[in-house]
């Protein structure tokens, strides 16, 4: 867990205008603390000295202003510290959205959709107590301390030296007690993103589980995660507590030995009083800012992991090959006449040290034609269709009208519409579920969505719950395809691909979504649909058998007779 780890400055360049910022008030802060120390000095040796209130007067006057203006610092250095955190925030968000988005769907999945929105919501909003509090105190530390230590050996070699001594114990001891909090601020992020996942899909299932009665072992469940959570907190704060300790009582022994030296030699007579008061008041301003960041060190660690696990998304993303916008991005997205799709000895697997499921495919999916992608279960159909889409790493070509796919990101093929197996519906009308993101729906391409899916039957205007809650399988999968629709007609797409359109479907319904396939297929369009159903097998213009790899048989185990 470094400081201030490297990658922060290149994936939040904001920050470097703060820390340029918190550098110079660091400098202020300086001069403030040597000023009041100076002047304070002088204030009590002319009281001694027998000074009048005239003369001491503008000296207490320059106290006040030092006073004031080491507040100002303060309140500025606070105020620079949120609105940095602010603007560091809202672009590791935006860097993180959009690593997500070019790592694609798949990464995701294994990921966890749950641990990046806690990452980008809890994680980064705990980068507040990181500015507000340990980084402006870990700036004054390279600056005040090493300027503050040059100062008290100026004025007095010896308390220097003890200085010099006493100062490395401190940030040793904090290396101890950081080690200790790396490995427990770890246990307790991860066990947060425990809970939030098994929260979420314990919502999402807690009716399945109702009906086989097993709520009630998930509700102990989450009950357990939950006080490891708290436990794991706790521990947070007992090490906080122990660094505090620790810290307070090393930089006060340090300043009692400064002290104590001070003393005996004021007392021998071999030191004046101005420069033992200017050494003594100096000497805990120059531990102060360590002990600031031992003690802030706890309460920005859950921020500085949350930004370790952002820069290692970062950092996947920026490791993969950079796409362009040229070739296959700049194909017109009409349906002009051309050759379609073309897959050559394409395999495609969503990780790269999966299993291999098929045999390398090689076909095409013309335009004017119903084709069907067929195979058993698991054959990998859907991976596939996710390496055509841009979300799946494959082996071997696709080409549309002889121009690579390869490399063209997921959000600039304009040219396809897909339905996929869920439809992944939203809270609100259907209507908004199948005119998603267009800014001005088209109510005549609406209704021709809907009669082409097969789902006229439905009100356009009947509200649906969270995940379209409210409407049957077979509704919900006829509302995707209407989305899928209505994106080809709207944007005039020449390829439409279905996963298992017709899964949760009766038979009549299913033989009408074909024919209305058919149908929009001899319009021109390149229809591919994922399905073993005898309908869309016999209604297909062209077929594309996925071969499974045949599973080596186990060797027969020999027993001695």
């Amino acid at each position: 867990m470094r400081p201030l780890d490297p990658r922060l400055l290149r994936y939040a360049r904001s920050i470097r205008v703060y820390l340029a910022a918190q550098t110079l008030i660091g400098l202020v802060t300086t001069a403030c603390v040597i000023g009041f120390a100076a002047v304070l000095t002088r204030i009590v040796t002319g009281a001694l000295d027998g000074d009048s209130l005239s003369v001491l007067g503008p000296w207490l006057g320059a106290l006040v202003g030092v006073a004031a203006v080491r507040a100002l610092t303060v309140w500025a250095s606070e105020t620079l510290s949120m609105r940095a955190a602010g603007r560091v925030k809202a672009e590791l968000r935006g860097k993180i959205l959009d690593a997500t988005r070019k790592l694609g769907p798949s990464w995701l999945a294994r990921r966890g959709s749950i641990s990046v929105a806690t990452l980008s919501g809890r994680g980064m909003d705990a980068l507040d107590d990181y500015f507000a509090k340990y980084l402006p105190q870990l700036i004054l530390t390279a600056l005040v301390t090493p300027i503050l230590v040059v100062v008290i050996w100026w004025q007095d070699w010896v308390s220097g030296i003890v200085v010099v001594v006493t100062l490395p114990l401190i940030p040793f001891f904090m290396a101890l007690v950081g080690w200790a909090t790396q490995s427990i601020q770890r246990t307790q992020w991860d066990t947060l993103g425990k809970l939030s996942r098994g929260f979420v899909d314990l919502l999402g299932g807690l009716a399945t589980l109702k009906i086989f009665g097993r709520q009630h072992r998930q509700a102990d469940r989450m009950r357990t995660i939950t006080t490891e959570y708290r436990q794991a907190t706790m521990k947070v704060l007992r090490v906080t507590f122990l660094s505090g300790f620790v810290l307070e009582l090393a930089s006060s022994l340090a300043v009692a030995i400064v002290a104590v030296g001070i003393g005996l030699r004021l007392v021998e007579g071999g030191m004046l009083l101005s420069v033992g008061l200017f050494v003594l008041l100096l000497a805990p301003e120059v531990f102060l800012p360590l002990r600031n960041v031992g003690t802030n060190f706890h309460a920005a660690a859950e921020g500085v992991t949350a930004a370790e696990d952002a820069f290692a998304i970062l950092d996947e993303a920026a490791a993969l090959p950079e796409t362009t916008t040229g070739s296959a991005a700049s194909v017109t997205q009409g349906r002009t006449a051309g050759t379609g799709l073309v897959f050559a000895a394409v395999r495609a697997q969503h990780e790269a040290d999966a299993p291999l499921s098929h045999e390398p495919i090689s076909a095409e999916v013309l335009p004017g034609k119903l084709t069907v992608l067929s195979g058993p279960s698991g054959v990998g159909k859907s991976s596939l269709v996710g390496a055509l889409l841009g979300f799946t790493d494959f082996s071997g070509e696709i080409t549309r009208d002889g121009l690579s796919l390869r490399g063209v990101p997921a959000g600039e093929r304009d040219w396809l519409a897909w339905a996929p197996q869920r439809p992944g519906l939203t809270a609100g009308t259907i209507a908004e579920n199948v005119t998603l993101g267009d800014p001005d729906p088209d109510p005549a391409v609406l209704a021709w969505a809907l009669e082409t899916a097969v789902a006229e039957d439905l009100d356009a205007a009947r509200e649906l719950g969270v995940s379209g809650a409210g409407l049957s399988g077979g509704q919900a999968q006829r509302v995707g395809i209407a989305r899928a629709l209505y994106r080809m007609r709207r944007r005039d797409c020449a390829v439409l691909i279905l996963d298992e359109p017709s899964s949760a479907l009766d038979h009549a319904t299913e033989a009408r979504l074909v024919s209305n396939l058919r149908t929009l297929a001899a319009e021109g369009a390149a229809v591919l649909v994922l399905s073993h159903r005898g309908a869309f097998l016999e209604g297909s213009d062209t077929r594309i058998d996925l071969v499974p790899i045949p599973v080596p048989a186990a060797e027969p185990i020999e027993v001695d007779a």
